[in-house]
Parts: structure tokens; C-alpha cells; sequence
């Protein structure tokens, strides 16, 4: 017995592979890929030890949930993963969404990567990736650019030395305006100077060409420190700027406001709260879910786009395919266990990913070596990272996020096509309130105007005579009073031969009329619609027809005997009934 639904076929090892990926490049793993697997792994780490300390900061959690964020999604994408480049841990975006949706509050966060994870993974299951086809480019921009400019100033209070400025954007700026004459000498200049490093450093990898192998081994040396510096920049700050706070510690003045006191040791693995106890009584489960609300959808949902979005982007950049399915089975399941280790909930990170493809990484083999980095930074660094200064962190998450606003699509939007704009800047503009309000807003702009484009679809039309086929325009570039379009098209003077108005055989620029491969000496007028007819529509169409037999008989047509559609296009029974009775006798309709 053999089937789709065969247990045997299932369990096969074609199936087993497609499931999990790892047993696909693992039995042609090399010393070579490992070389570098482990120079990859080992930079990546460097990136996101301390981008997981800063990012942490922009959940509005303690640090330490940052690096407990940082090292799952190392180990279960290197199972079920498919794209090699792809790395998963906290991001700026995700982070932005947790802050908003987990009130602060580290049980909240924990659940919510629980719930995730569930969501992603049903999802996965159910082959129900296409649902991120509906949210659209222009709303992805558009939240993106604003997260870049939100994170940005909610890390202008560290890079001051200020306390207490609230979180909304709005009041964020007020505050900070107001009370910057509270700036802090030591966290101002401190900041300042990282920001200054790290661009240096980044402007200074750009420029870096590669180094030849017959260069001299000086010239090959200063190259490779040169790379290390700048691909490793976030870690070589931070570093450098927790000497220098240790230093002033040593000195008995402390300048800088610090990190402070971080618990050691790794993460209890223990199953997710999922009600919380505060002074005020229990708060259960329906309620916490409740509180989090939309953000049921709206995390899982963003960070499946941006893994996608991600892998994809890598994916075509180094000539190797992956599966979308596969990849939310990836995300899902490490947000599910990632919240049995307090983690807060994960997406793919293209910075780290970049970093990741540029050092040549091989196989997804790579993350081990990022996730046992961490694990070590928690077992044995964190009295480090007591002494880091906010105002570098801050530096470190600026520097991330300034890249993620894109000036150049509001530009692009205007040449192309202007009404993305709408959805575009609806998103951008609501961001700032609330995170929540501009995404949903966006994708409802954006569902309005795919309705419309149903409602009102473009659609070729033309008229046969002398055994000719004469396209009109395509509509709705026509608009005007009836009649314009007819007499703009046809000439005034008398055919010799009919003594009926002549009519050119083409007309500049007009697209040709397809699929029809004989046309009537009678004179008929021919729709053709520019996509397939739903009902929204059926009204839209006899108004066309309306319009244009109209301004025929106004520029002096005669009489067409019959409309038609071009064959392609389906009008079904029911839309059908809409048009008058004379003209629903003597439609031709093509189902081909």
C-alpha cells in the first residue's frame, strides 16, 4: 500500500530530511566548512552579545533577558533551518513590539514568546505562510522607518545620562527637550564618542576591499585585524568602554551611568507562568491574554516576516532556495522552548545575518558556535557586564537601527505609484502613537485598495468595423463627458465608401487588444477587463459599457448591435443579469 497519507511514505527518509534540513548537508560536512563555520559563528557572537544587552533595554526588561533571548534560536535553527546565512535572536524590531505589548513586565514577555511560538507553529503545520503575502511592502517600510526613528530618541535619555522620561514618543521628546539641561557630562561625552567609533568603524568596513592572496603577510595581518575591528565594533566598544568605567570604579569616581548587577549563571529551565502574582492579588491567564491583545497576532506575524524577508533576501544574494514552511517550523519551535529559558520572543536579525554571510559562513552549523559564546557570557561574564555604561549600549542600538529608515521609498512610491503612499504613510504616522494602531491601520488601508482594484479593475476597450478591431483607451484613463473619448478618436469627415465616420485602424501607444482572433463587420463594441470579474465589479462593467455606447452614438458611430467580451474574460451568469436585457441576449461570452 503506497499514498500521499502512506505512514511508510511519511516516514521515509526523503520525508525525514524535508522535516529536518541538517540531514541534508550533514553527511557532506567538511574540515573546511567547519573552518569556517567556527570564524563565522565566533564573529556573530561577538555582534550579538551586546546587542542583546542594549536590545533587552529597548523591551523594557533586564538585560540579562536579552542574552537568555540570544542562544535557542542558535541551536534549533541549525536542525530546522534552510537558509545557511540566517541567524535568529533578539531584534530591534521585535524588541520595540515587546516593549509595547509586554507592559515591561518579564512574566508577560515570557508568556507572549510562549504564545508565539504556538501561533508560528500552527502556522508552519498548516502551510499557512502565504497569509504575510497581505501585508504589503509599503507597510513594512513604512513601520520599520518609524521603529528606526522610535528606538533611536528612546535611547537619546542614555546617551544624556537622563532618568525617568516616559516611553510614548511623544512625551519622550517633550521630556528629554525639557529637561536637557539635566544632561550628564560623562554619559554625554562617553555616548558621543561611541556613536563616533562605530560609525568610523562601519564607514571603514564598507571601504575595505579584499586582500589578495599575493600580498605580503604584513599587508595580509594588518588586513585581517583591520576586518576583526570593524566587523566586531559593537563588542571592541563596549569592551573599551567598560575598562574605562572599571578604571573610574578603581579611581573611586564614577562618571557613567552603569549596567549594574546582572544575575549569574544560565537560565532555570522551567515551564512558563501563565498567571502572576502581584500585591494586589492573582492575575490569570484570560486576563494576561486579554491585556496582550492584538499583539497575539501582531508579534507572531512580524517576526515570520522577518525571518522570511531575511532568509529570502540571503537566499537569492548566494544562490541557494529555501523553504518558507519550513522556516516558520524553525521560528515557531524555537520561541516555544526559547520561553521554557525566559526568553523574550525572536525573529531573524539581518544585521548579524549580514555579518554572518560576509565571513563566509557554510552551514547553519555556525550557530552552535554563537549560542555556546553566550552560554558563556552568562556562566562567566556577567560581573563584566556590571561595569558596561548605558550610553555605549545606546550607541550600539542607534548605530543598528539608523540603517532600517528608508528615505528612498517615499521617493520611489511618488515616481511608481503613488498610491502606496497612502498605506505607506498611514503606518509611518500612527507608529509614533502606538506601535499597534499604525500596523493594523496599514494593513487595512492596504486591504481597501486591493478591494478597490477588485471593485474596479482596468479594462481594454474596443470596436469592431469593416471587419477591423479599433482599440479605444484603457480605461479608467478615460474619464470626461460622454462622447470625448469619441470624438478624440474617430474622424469628422465622411468615408467615400460608407459615408459613415472613418476610424483609424491603430492608435499610437494603445496595447493591442488580445485573444481575438475574429472580429464582426457589424460593428460591436468589445470589453475586455484587465483581470478576472467578481461581483463587485459587475456594476463597474455596465457602466462601461454604458459610457462608451454613449459617446459612440454622440460622435456619430451608428448603432452598435451587440457588446461583447474579449475572449479571457469571465463574466459569469449572475453579473451577467446586471446588464440591460437587450444587451444580456447578445452577449458573447468566452470561458476560455
Amino acid at each position: 500500500m503506497s499514498g500521499p497519507g502512506c505512514p511508510t511514505r511519511c516516514c521515509s527518509f526523503p520525508a525525514v530530511q524535508k522535516r529536518l534540513p541538517v540531514l541534508r548537508w550533514l553527511p557532506r560536512y567538511s574540515l573546511a566548512w567547519l573552518q569556517l563555520d567556527v570564524i563565522a559563528g565566533a564573529t556573530v557572537g561577538l555582534t550579538v552579545v551586546p546587542q542583546a544587552l542594549a536590545y533587552a533595554e529597548v523591551a523594557g526588561l533586564p538585560v540579562q533577558y536579552g542574552l537568555y533571548s540570544s542562544f535557542m534560536g542558535c541551536f534549533v535553527y541549525c536542525l530546522l533551518g534552510t537558509a545557511k546565512d540566517v541567524t535568529l535572536g533578539p531584534t530591534a524590531i521585535m524588541s520595540l513590539l515587546v516593549s509595547s505589548y509586554a507592559f515591561h513586565d518579564p512574566v508577560y514577555a515570557v508568556l507572549l514568546t510562549f504564545l508565539s511560538g504556538c501561533v508560528q507553529l500552527a502556522m508552519g503545520l498548516l502551510r499557512l505562510g502565504f497569509l504575510l503575502d497581505f501585508i504589503s511592502c509599503p507597510v513594512i517600510k513604512g513601520f520599520t522607518s518609524a521603529a528606526s526613528i522610535t528606538i533611536s530618541f528612546n535611547q537619546v535619555k542614555n546617551i544624556l545620562g537622563l532618568q525617568g522620561v516616559p516611553r510614548q514618543f511623544f512625551l519622550q521628546v517633550y521630556e528629554t527637550l525639557r529637561r536637557i539641561g539635566e544632561t550628564r557630562a560623562g554619559d554625554a561625552v562617553l555616548g558621543l564618542s561611541c556613536l563616533l567609533a562605530l560609525t568610523g568603524l562601519g564607514a571603514m568596513k564598507s571601504g575595505l576591499g579584499r586582500a589578495a592572496g599575493a600580498e605580503p603577510l604584513c599587508t595580509r595581518v594588518s588586513y585581517c585585524i583591520v576586518w576583526t575591528s570593524a566587523t566586531a565594533r559593537n563588542a571592541l566598544v563596549v569592551l573599551c568602554a567598560g575598562l574605562l568605567a572599571y578604571s573610574f570604579q578603581v579611581m573611586g569616581c564614577q562618571p557613567f551611568t552603569l549596567t549594574g548587577r546582572i544575575p549569574r549563571g544560565l537560565p532555570a529551565f522551567r515551564v512558563p507562568l501563565f498567571s502572576k502574582v502581584t500585591h494586589n492579588g492573582t492575575v490569570p491567564f484570560s486576563r494576561m491574554v486579554q491585556d496582550m491583545g492584538a499583539g497575539l497576532a501582531v508579534v507572531p506575524l512580524m517576526g515570520l516576516l522577518e525571518t522570511v524577508a531575511i532568509a529570502k533576501a540571503f537566499a537569492s544574494q548566494n544562490d541557494y532556495r529555501i523553504e518558507p514552511n519550513q522556516e516558520l517550523l524553525a521560528m515557531g519551535l524555537t520561541n516555544l522552548l526559547g520561553s521554557f529559558v525566559s526568553s523574550y520572543p525572536v525573529t531573524g536579525s539581518f544585521g548579524r545575518t549580514a555579518v554572518n554571510a560576509q565571513t563566509g559562513v557554510c552551514t547553519p552549523a555556525g550557530g552552535l558556535i554563537t549560542g555556546a559564546l553566550v552560554l558563556l557570557s552568562l556562566a562567566f561574564l556577567t560581573s563584566f557586564f556590571y561595569y558596561i555604561p548605558k550610553a555605549a549600549l545606546a550607541a550600539v542600538i542607534i548605530c543598528a537601527v539608523t540603517p532600517m529608515f528608508d528615505a528612498a521609498i517615499f521617493r520611489t512610491l511618488w515616481r511608481v505609484k503613488r498610491l502606496d503612499l497612502v498605506p505607506l504613510c498611514v503606518t509611518f504616522l500612527l507608529c509614533f502613537w502606538e506601535v499597534q494602531y499604525g500596523i493594523v491601520a496599514g494593513v487595512l488601508v492596504s486591504g481597501l485598495l486591493l478591494l478597490y482594484a477588485i471593485a474596479r479593475p482596468p479594462m481594454k476597450v474596443g470596436f469592431t468595423w469593416g471587419g477591423l478591431l479599433h482599440p479605444i483607451a484603457w480605461l479608467p484613463s478615460v474619464h470626461g463627458p460622454a462622447g470625448t473619448a469619441g470624438r478624440a478618436l474617430c474622424h469628422t469627415g465622411p468615408s467615400p465608401a460608407r459615408g459613415r465616420p472613418r476610424c483609424p485602424s491603430s492608435l499610437p501607444n494603445a496595447p493591442p487588444l488580445s485573444g481575438l482572433s475574429q472580429v464582426s463587420t457589424q460593428g460591436e463594441l468589445v470589453v475586455q477587463p484587465g483581470s478576472s470579474l467578481h461581483f463587485p465589479a459587475a456594476e463597474y462593467l455596465r457602466d462601461t459599457v454604458c459610457k462608451h455606447l454613449q459617446a459612440g452614438r454622440t460622435a456619430g458611430w451608428g448603432h452598435f448591435p451587440c457588446p461583447r467580451c474579449a475572449p479571457g474574460s469571465s463574466v459569469p451568469h449572475p453579473r451577467a443579469r446586471l446588464l440591460p436585457s437587450r444587451w444580456r441576449e447578445r452577449l458573447c461570452v468566452s470561458r476560455g
